[in-house]
C-alpha cells in the first residue's frame, strides 16, 4: 500500500470501523482515534461504547463531534496514524449545531488533508448512494451532502475502500498485504 491518506466507506456495520483500525494498527506505530459520535439516546449510548471495548488499547482517543480539522491539528506531532470514525455523524453533528459553519468547517478538513504528509489521516464514512431516495427531506439532505464530501475527500486521498459485509474492496489504491 503506497503513503497518505485513506477513506473508508460502508453502510451501517459493513465492518468498516474494524477495517480502518487494522490499517491504522498495520501502518502506524503512535495511532490515535478520533470519534465524532455524541450519545443522544441510549442506544447511541450502547453503539459508542461497543466502539470503545473493540477499539485495541493502543489507540489515544479523543472525541470531538465538531473540531475535526482543529484535533489532528493539535494532535498530529504526537500520532504517526490518525483515525476518524466517523465522517457521517461529524456532518450530522455539523447540521446540528448552533453557531457553526459546515462550509468552512469541511473546507478546513480539506484544505488540512491536501496539506498534512506528516501523519496518515484515515476516514470512515457512511456510504449512502446504494438506497432510494428518502421521502424526508432531511435524510435527503444529508446523503446529498455525504455523498458530495465523500467524492471530495476521494479524490484527495490516496486509498479508497468500500466495505461490505465486511470484505474489503479496494477503490483507489490497493488493499494492505495482511
Amino acid at each position: 500500500m503506497d503513503g497518505g491518506h485513506i477513506l473508508i466507506l460502508g453502510g451501517t456495520r459493513s465492518g468498516k470501523s474494524a477495517l480502518a483500525e487494522s490499517i491504522a494498527l498495520e501502518t502506524g506505530n503512535r495511532p490515535a482515534c478520533i470519534a465524532t459520535a455524541e450519545a443522544g439516546d441510549g442506544a447511541m449510548e450502547q453503539r459508542i461504547e461497543l466502539h470503545r471495548k473493540l477499539r485495541d488499547k493502543s489507540f489515544t482517543t479523543y472525541e470531538q463531534p465538531l473540531e475535526l480539522a482543529k484535533t489532528i491539528e493539535k494532535t498530529r506531532g504526537n500520532h504517526d496514524v490518525i483515525l476518524v470514525d466517523c465522517l457521517g455523524m461529524w456532518l450530522s453533528n455539523l447540521t446540528f449545531a448552533k453557531n457553526v459553519s459546515k462550509p468552512e468547517k469541511i473546507k478546513q478538513l480539506k484544505d488540512m488533508l491536501a496539506n498534512t504528509d506528516d501523519c496518515r489521516i484515515i476516514m470512515v464514512s457512511s456510504e449512502v448512494g446504494l438506497g432510494g431516495i428518502s421521502p424526508n427531506r432531511l435524510a435527503r439532505q444529508f446523503d446529498d451532502e455525504i455523498g458530495l464530501l465523500n467524492q471530495e475527500l476521494a479524490r484527495i486521498c490516496s486509498n479508497v475502500y468500500l466495505s461490505v459485509a465486511g470484505l474489503p474492496l479496494p477503490l483507489k489504491g490497493q488493499l494492505p498485504k495482511s
